[in-house]
């Protein structure tokens, strides 16, 4: 008969946890499909607008030179789930191609290399041949994809933390001590007295001693995801980016048509004179281009500006309200059980209730949340040396969360060393803050001379800031490996 109690009594808990956390795991799995649907669909809606507008602006010119955006998107959607994409280099990689396409239809009278073109998009940043749009477009999309791609990741933790840690099993104490409270009482005849709620608090601090232990790095967690949730409304807006993206770059390709006589006159002084096509094949060229002395201007039409049916100013707002909510849930857990009244009397009646050994007033005081508090707990047995590594990992789970999260809020991208076993890939920067942009473009005679010079100094640097970053990689898999001995 004790043995089925006791099953009862483990099973009773089991449930009283699971059904309090199962709705805050829902809550964080249905905001991250929410945020997950509309940052997808948000980049298919900006590549199909972009396709549509540059179709009825630049028509066979762009239909011919379609895979160049089509690359763009494919890499934002990578980055996004988690691929190994530096946005930065990926960017400037866009541009670079895009000159080299923009420079052979302005010079269609000219025959440009392989060679040529790779001199030509060396220089797209000095050249400024798009004006300051890459430079502008960069810096926000770098930023909102951060923000968007580790805000989404940020939910996912949550609601993968939150599973793991309410899959609770009560040590051998911590049962004698439910099946105590909870059916001893049967055995006296107090079939309708309902343990104090002191009492029960008791026992729920000491059977949850491992979970209070997560909720100063939880506190902490929420806190940074509301942040985050503050840039992705202001300055990071990922919608507020992508939305015109086309309209950016067609002003980015007026401007180098604009001012294709005064780049390629700087190319030519710097990359050399190139050689001229035949006359009859110079016609043809400008004829099989489409060009047409300029590009129209695009005025753009009225378009949805959300995704999913729904807005990110909207999604943020609900979320925020529910990350606040968050705050404290595992260190409320016990007294949350307590307050069912199935499980304890509740705050009244405290002279008619069990207190363990009979109907009366509980005297004890309520231990501390937490497993070193439990050291004095009255009705659990904790042995406070051995902590849940279950819960440890989930604790570092949520620090290395929090890390990205801080980056993200300030615009940065990093590495970090993840336990969860979900990779996110490698990240990029968010701009020229740690180290010196490039100087504007010179050309002279030497071109080629002096590049050489200036790509081995480049290569130097490069190679000690790589240098730099992988003992700092190697610093933190050393702490990283040191905390987890000291766990054990």
């Amino acid at each position: 008969m004790e043995e089925k109690y006791s099953q009862q009594s483990k099973h009773d808990f089991r449930n009283a946890v699971v059904e309090l956390s199962n709705h805050l795991q829902t809550m964080f799995s249905s905001r991250y499909k929410k945020f997950d649907e509309f940052f997808k669909e948000l980049l298919e809606n900006a590549e199909k607008s972009l396709n549509d507008m540059f179709v009825r602006t630049y028509g066979r010119l762009y239909m011919q030179n379609s895979e160049l955006f089509k690359d763009l998107f494919v890499e934002l959607k990578r980055y996004y789930v988690g691929g190994n994409v530096n946005l930065e280099e990926m960017l400037n990689e866009f541009w670079a191609r895009l000159l080299e396409r923009m420079f052979r239809l302005v010079n269609p009278q000219y025959h440009f290399t392989d060679e040529y073109l790779e001199c030509v998009s060396k220089y797209t940043e000095q050249l400024k041949p798009f004006g300051d749009v890459p430079r502008k477009l960069k810096l926000q999309v770098t930023r909102a994809f951060v923000a968007a791609r580790t805000f989404a990741q940020g939910l996912a933790v949550a609601r993968d933390v939150v599973s793991k840690v309410s899959a609770v099993n009560p040590t051998p104490q911590g049962t004698r001590a439910l099946l105590k409270m909870m059916y001893c009482p049967y055995c006296r005849g107090l079939v309708s007295v309902k343990p104090c709620y002191n009492y029960c608090f008791n026992v729920m601090r000491g059977c949850l001693a491992n979970q209070g232990d997560l909720d100063a790095e939880w506190n902490i967690f929420m806190d940074s995801m509301l942040l985050v949730a503050e840039r992705l409304e202001g300055p990071f807006n990922i919608e507020s980016v992508m939305d015109p993206i086309d309209v950016k770059i067609s002003d980015a390709i007026m401007n180098m048509q604009e001012n294709s006589m005064q780049v390629s006159q700087k190319v030519f002084q710097g990359c050399g004179q190139p050689k001229t096509l035949a006359q009859g094949r110079t016609a043809r060229s400008v004829s099989e281009s489409g060009f047409s002395a300029r590009f129209r201007p695009y005025n753009p039409e009225e378009r949805p500006t959300t995704a999913a049916g729904t807005s990110l100013d909207r999604l943020v707002t609900d979320v925020k309200e529910k990350l606040k909510q968050a705050k404290k849930f595992w260190s409320s857990l016990p007294g949350n059980i307590c307050n069912d009244e199935k499980m304890s009397v509740g705050t009244v009646n405290e002279n008619e209730c069990w207190n363990g050994s009979a109907k009366s007033r509980y005297d004890f005081a309520v231990t501390g949340n937490g497993l070193a508090n439990q050291v004095n707990n009255p009705e659990v047995e904790v042995d406070i040396t051995k902590p849940d590594m279950v819960i440890r990992r989930q604790i570092m789970a949520l620090r290395v969360m929090t890390n990205k999260l801080k980056n993200a809020y300030s615009g940065n991208d990093v590495d970090f060393i993840d336990i969860s076993e979900e990779s996110s890939g490698e990240e990029s920067g968010s701009g020229c803050e740690l180290q010196q942009c490039s100087p504007e473009f010179e050309f002279n005679a030497t071109e080629v001379a002096g590049n050489s010079n200036k790509s081995d100094k480049n290569m130097n640097t490069s190679a000690a800031t790589r240098s730099g970053l992988s003992q700092a990689a190697l610093l933190l898999s050393i702490l990283f490996l040191a905390m987890q001995r000291q766990w054990r």
